[in-house]
């Protein structure tokens, strides 16, 4: 897909990846919409703030109103709240499959009918390494990103046909605030997974590996599941 003259939405464009990929779709030339629950504060130039809380069926419906020239559609917008599956509390479960699974689901429903009304277009789902690989204590954020990797593969085959391409990010940790306790020579830099994410987008990648412990992984459980 040529990035230029574009016109993206991105999920949580406020802080984080979402703000290195708005910013850099607009260095390409695209015209981008920056959605979140509080519009105020997405203050990048160049990039229209866009009311959007992915768990309010309502404020997605607007969005896909508002902005209905849009082509491309990049589902960020998540959380982590590190709750285990058995010990822990169902609402923290829950609200993440809510908001990493749902809420991917209930965007793109929006906005596909938008995009194939222009012409075609783009869906990026940011996911994670933990689409893969399931540690007990992140149990409900692996959980929902697992539902969100077959959510893009079952998208990407029913999409086709419409014109739209589906793709996968899957990341490890990155220099953003949900990744504030992790040592610094662990996380990779949210613009360099960025510019990778984009490079995928226009390309055409179905899976987008962003960082050397996500390919790691990929590459084990093609070997053998039992490696990971």
């Amino acid at each position: 897909m040529e990035l230029k003259d574009a016109v993206a939405v991105v999920t949580g464009a406020n802080r984080g990846l979402g703000r290195h990929l708005a910013a850099q779709l607009v260095e390409r030339g695209a015209k981008v919409y920056g959605a979140a629950r509080r519009p105020g504060t997405v203050d990048l130039p160049g990039v229209t703030p866009l009311r959007l809380d992915v768990t309010d069926e309502e404020s997605v419906r607007a969005a896909a109103r508002t902005a209905s020239d849009a082509t491309l559609l990049v589902n960020n917008a998540g959380i982590s709240t590190a709750t285990p599956l058995i010990a822990g509390g169902l609402d923290a479960v829950r609200l993440e499959m809510e908001t990493n699974f749902f809420g991917p689901l209930t965007v793109t429903r929006a906005f596909v009918p938008v995009i194939e009304g222009n012409g075609g277009g783009a869906v990026l789902n940011v996911l994670s390494v933990l689409s893969w690989l399931h540690p007990a204590g992140l149990g409900s954020y692996a959980a929902a990103k697992a539902a969100a990797w077959a959510l893009t593969d079952a998208a990407r085959e029913e999409l086709a046909p419409r014109g739209i391409t589906v793709s996968a990010l899957h990341v490890g940790y990155m220099d953003t605030d949900m990744a504030a306790g992790v040592p610094a020579d662990q996380k990779t830099a949210p613009a360099d997974v960025a510019a990778q994410a984009l490079y995928g987008i226009e390309t055409g990648l179905p899976e987008i590996l962003a960082d050397e412990t996500t390919r790691h992984v990929r590459q084990s459980l093609a070997a053998s599941p039992n490696a990971v």
